[in-house]
C-alpha cells in the first residue's frame, strides 16, 4: 500500500470536505472516488457523515480484557481533533509536552482525576509510564527497600501472583492469604487473613481479570498501608482514597488507551523513598516534577482526559457508572445462574467481577465453538485466558449495554441449540 494523500475542496456555504487517495495504490483501495458511486459529490469524496456511518458499521463489540472498548464520543472528538488542537494547528501527536498546549491538556487531566476519585491533601496523584507491571517493581522499590519488615500480599489471582514475584526481589513478602488451593475463585473473609507483624505495607488486586474475581469492600488490615492494583476497575465506581496508602492503575481497561498509569500515594510515604533508587523509579521524581520528569505519553494523557469528563459529564459521575456496571454485569450472571450448568462460573457468587464475567460450557470443544460463533456475529475477544480456557467477557466502563444485551442473547440461543 503506497502513501497516503489527503486532499481537501470547498463545498457549499464554505464547508470543508476531505478526500482520502491512497497513491500508488490499486485502484480496489481508492473505492470511494469511483464515479458510479451515488454518495460522491462533486469532488469524487464521500462525506464525511457518510464515511463515519460506514465505520460505525463496521464496528464489533469488543470484549478484550484490555486494551479495552473505549467510549465511542472520546474516539469521535480524538478523531476530530486529531489533524489539529483547537487554537493550537497542530495534531496533539506533534505537540511538545513543554507547551501551553500540553500544559493545559495535563492540568485538565490531573484535575479531572482528582475530582473524579476524590483525591485530597494527604495525597499525591501522579502520572507515569510502564504499565502496572513496572508498579509491580516500583512499590517494593520505594516502600519495602531497606524496611525491617516483611510486605503482605493478600493473593487472589495472577496478578497479585506477579506482583509478590517482583516484591521478593527488594525483601521479604509474606502471603497474608493465597487462594491458590481453591483456584482462585474466591477472596479470603477478615478471619482467614493473616498478617505478619508490622508489615511494611498490605497488598491487594481488586479486581483479577483472569480469574473474575473483585473486591467489594477493603480488606481489615490494621495499621499497614493498605496498597492496591487498581488497573482493571479503575473508574469504575467509587473508592474511599483515603483508605489507602498507594494505588496504581494502568489506563487501558476503563481509563483510556495503553501508556498512561495512574498513581495515588500518600504523602506520608514518600518518606520511605531511598535515595539509592534509580531516579525513575522513585515516586519522589515524579511528584517533583508534576509528572514530567522526562517526555510522558501525551497522546495517552490526552485520551485519559477525555474519558476523565465522558464519566462525569456523560454518565454522571461514579456512582452511576458503578450502577451501570452492576446491570450489565447481572445480565450475563444471571443468563449463567440460570442455564442449569450448561454455562457454569470460575468465581463463587459473592465475589465475582462487574468487570470480567468468566464461565466456561461442559467441555472445551463447547468452549471453542460458541468462541467462533460469537466471532462471527461481531462478539470478538471472548477466549478465557490461556492459563484458565473457558470464556472471559470483558465488560468494562465503555461496553454498551447492547453489546452485553447481543451477548446474553447470543449465549441463550447457543444453549437452545445444543441442549
Amino acid at each position: 500500500m503506497g502513501p497516503i494523500l489527503l486532499a481537501s475542496s470547498k463545498r457549499a456555504k464554505g464547508c470543508r470536505v476531505w478526500r482520502v487517495a491512497l497513491i500508488g495504490c490499486p485502484s480496489k483501495y481508492n473505492s470511494a472516488q469511483t464515479p458510479t458511486d451515488p454518495r460522491r459529490g462533486r469532488t469524487g469524496a464521500i462525506p464525511v457523515t457518510d464515511r463515519r456511518l460506514a465505520s460505525l458499521s463496521q464496528r464489533v463489540f469488543n470484549f478484550s480484557p484490555g486494551p479495552a472498548v473505549l467510549p465511542l464520543e472520546v474516539l469521535e472528538q480524538a478523531q476530530e481533533e486529531m489533524l489539529a488542537l483547537p487554537g493550537v494547528g497542530i495534531s496533539v501527536l506533534e505537540i511538545s509536552h513543554r507547551s501551553p498546549a500540553f500544559d493545559r491538556i495535563l492540568e485538565e487531566t490531573l484535575h479531572s482525576l482528582k475530582a473524579l476519585v476524590g483525591v485530597g491533601d494527604d495525597h499525591e496523584l501522579v502520572l507515569l509510564q510502564g504499565g502496572a507491571s513496572l508498579q509491580f517493581s516500583m512499590v517494593p522499590m520505594n516502600l519495602l527497600r531497606g524496611f525491617a519488615g516483611a510486605a503482605d500480599y493478600i493473593l487472589t489471582g495472577t496478578w497479585g501472583e506477579l506482583g509478590a514475584k517482583e516484591a521478593r526481589r527488594e525483601g521479604t513478602v509474606h502471603s497474608a492469604w493465597d487462594g491458590a488451593n481453591v483456584n482462585y475463585d474466591r477472596l479470603p473473609s477478615d478471619d482467614e487473613i493473616r498478617l505478619s507483624p508490622k508489615p511494611a505495607y498490605a497488598h491487594i488486586t481488586s479486581n483479577e481479570t483472569i480469574q473474575g474475581v473483585q473486591w467489594k469492600r477493603e480488606p481489615s488490615v490494621g495499621d499497614a498501608p493498605l496498597v492496591c492494583d487498581c488497573s482493571s476497575d479503575f473508574l469504575s465506581r467509587p473508592i474511599d482514597i483515603s483508605k489507602y496508602g498507594l494505588i496504581y492503575a494502568c489506563a487501558q481497561k476503563n481509563a483510556g488507551i495503553a501508556g498512561v498509569t495512574a498513581v495515588i500515594i500518600r504523602k506520608d510515604l514518600l518518606g520511605r523513598s531511598r535515595d539509592d533508587l534509580p531516579t525513575m523509579l522513585d515516586y519522589r521524581t515524579h511528584v517533583k516534577n508534576g509528572s514530567r520528569p522526562n517526555t510522558p505519553p501525551v497522546f495517552a494523557v490526552y485520551i485519559l482526559g477525555l474519558v476523565c469528563r465522558w464519566v462525569r459529564e456523560t454518565m454522571g459521575g461514579l456512582a452511576a457508572m458503578q450502577r451501570h456496571n452492576v446491570a450489565k454485569a447481572r445480565l450475563l450472571y444471571d443468563a449463567i445462574d440460570a442455564s442449569n450448568g450448561f454455562f457454569s462460573g470460575h468465581a463463587q457468587p459473592e465475589c465475582r467481577s462487574d468487570m470480567n464475567i468468566t464461565f466456561r460450557l461442559t467441555s472445551e470443544s463447547l468452549d471453542a465453538e460458541f468462541v467462533k460463533g460469537a466471532t462471527g456475529r461481531g462478539l470478538v475477544d471472548l477466549k478465557g485466558h490461556r492459563s484458565v480456557g473457558g470464556i472471559r467477557a470483558s465488560i468494562y466502563n465503555a461496553m454498551p449495554v447492547e453489546g452485553v444485551e447481543a451477548l446474553r442473547n447470543y449465549m441463550l440461543e447457543f444453549q437452545r441449540s445444543h441442549s
